[in-house]
């Protein structure tokens, strides 16, 4: 049995999340066609405005057909009739048995397909592309708008500092007519009320955009309800970071830990295009590891070192937690927290929603999400976060054909080296499960952690 299906199977919320996810085509297909919902294409976890819209927010890759586990499908079919909980007990009892063989397929099947897909995504964009080469994480999300951008009414893009992703997006323009741009300011501009009233009239004007396509008002109520939600959700994926991880002791091993978090890190995109049950599972969650760790189920890391693997959003090697969780140590998976997404969006009787969303976006531009020309930014949240969490080692993930982050790594290690005095060290990512640089990457990481046994 692997890691991961060991423990999570005593986490109903873990199931219900990836569950979702993995049969998000059958779910947006029919918000669509029997309910006449819009599609609207996201990324980089900002749904809120699609919300707001009565609208639903789709990271692409969940209209694809992943392989899954005809057992899934009839644990599904169970729960409808017993419920997740008797159903997760039942399975914790199973484990002891060769039934749970079968549960380890249908875990293994879940990390394998969406591998998979996101090769299968990139592989289709580098077939069709005439222009540069560009990395991972661009190619893999352009893929799935070559594949999918007839099942979508409209896409909305928030503008970073990359010039191959603004290239990327205005390309989309050819598969989807209906192109809502978010511009963010940049930091250049030194009069802050200025860059503030610019933000709110770009908001405005998606708004707007967004409105014409979804037939639907995006009131202040509206906004406020979905930053309420959002705030929870924020709350709740803040206490796994701030709380649990940097714990002695973890509710599962630190391989299955790590596996939880890439869950997160994926399906925070959308939120699996319902808030209010991604709300729900969440809190289910956060629940689930606090009775655990009450109990003492779990596993102590205290001897453990905690290490800070990231960024990952735009593609990384999976086996990298699991490589270090063999080597001794524990990672974490945390950039929408670095990058400032987490930040909660304040609501108030009397606030201006488009004011405080506003200042959110501003807020984590600042951060470095959306100015990656200047390097200062990102390194600033790197060091700080290490600081805050007490991290004891950093890897940095290093992508081929990335002309705006994997540039920054050289000031990156020299300063957290020289400011937090811990080990630094980064790997190469081209695509996932590339046999050869996975060897590498094992014996890039035995020489790191080796320097915690030094110590």
């Amino acid at each position: 049995m692997s890691i991961y299906a060991d423990d999570v199977i005593n986490f109903s919320s873990v199931l219900k999340i990836a569950y979702n996810f993995l049969t998000g085509r059958d779910y947006l297909t029919k918000k669509r066609s029997k309910e006449r919902k819009k599609l609207i294409s996201v990324a980089l976890g900002l749904p809120d405005l699609v919300f707001a819209a009565d609208s639903i927010p789709v990271f692409p890759i969940r209209m694809e057909k992943f392989k899954i586990n005809l057992y899934l499908m009839a644990l599904n079919t169970a729960t409808n009739l017993f419920g997740w909980n008797i159903t997760t007990n039942l399975l914790g009892i199973a484990r002891h048995i060769d039934f749970l063989k079968i549960v380890d397929n249908v875990l293994n099947s879940f990390i394998n397909s969406t591998n998979e897909k996101y090769n299968e995504m990139y592989d289709l964009a580098t077939k069709n592309r005439t222009s540069s080469e560009l990395c991972f994480g661009v190619n893999s999300i352009y893929g799935m708008y070559i594949s999918q951008h007839e099942n979508l009414d409209a896409h909305i893009k928030y503008s970073i500092r990359c010039d191959e992703w603004n290239k990327y997006s205005e390309s989309l323009k050819a598969f989807i007519p209906n192109q809502i741009r978010l511009e963010i300011p940049s930091g250049e501009i030194e009069d802050k009320n200025k860059t503030l009233d610019i933000m709110k009239e770009n908001i405005k004007k998606a708004i707007s955009e967004l409105e014409n396509v979804t037939g639907n008002i995006v009131s202040d109520n509206s906004l406020k309800k979905q930053f309420r939600i959002g705030n929870q959700v924020k709350r709740y994926y803040k206490t796994i970071l701030h709380e649990i991880s940097v714990s002695d002791f973890y509710p599962c091993n630190p391989a299955t830990f790590a596996e939880i978090l890439a869950l997160l890190t994926i399906s925070f995109q959308d939120y699996n295009s319902n808030a209010q049950r991604y709300l729900e599972n969440m809190s289910y969650l956060v629940n689930e590891m606090k009775e655990r760790i009450k109990k003492g189920i779990g596993m102590d890391v205290s001897n453990r070192p905690l290490i800070l693997f990231s960024p990952i959003f735009n593609g990384w090697e999976p086996e990298i937690h699991e490589i270090i969780y063999k080597l001794g140590g524990r990672v974490i998976y945390a950039d929408w927290d670095i990058l400032g997404l987490l930040e909660e969006i304040p609501v108030s009787t009397d606030s201006d929603p488009i004011e405080d969303y506003a200042r959110f976006l501003l807020n984590a531009s600042m951060k470095g999400l959306l100015c990656f020309k200047n390097c200062t930014a990102l390194i600033d949240s790197f060091a700080k976060y290490i600081k805050t969490l007490k991290i004891n080692g950093f890897v940095f993930n290093q992508l081929s054909s990335c002309h705006s982050v994997s540039n920054c790594y050289d000031i990156v290690k020299n300063k957290i080296r020289n400011a937090q005095r811990i080990p630094v060290t980064n790997v190469h990512f081209t695509k996932i499960g590339e046999k050869e640089n996975i060897e590498q990457t094992k014996m890039n990481l035995q020489s790191f952690m080796e320097l915690f046994n030094k110590n």
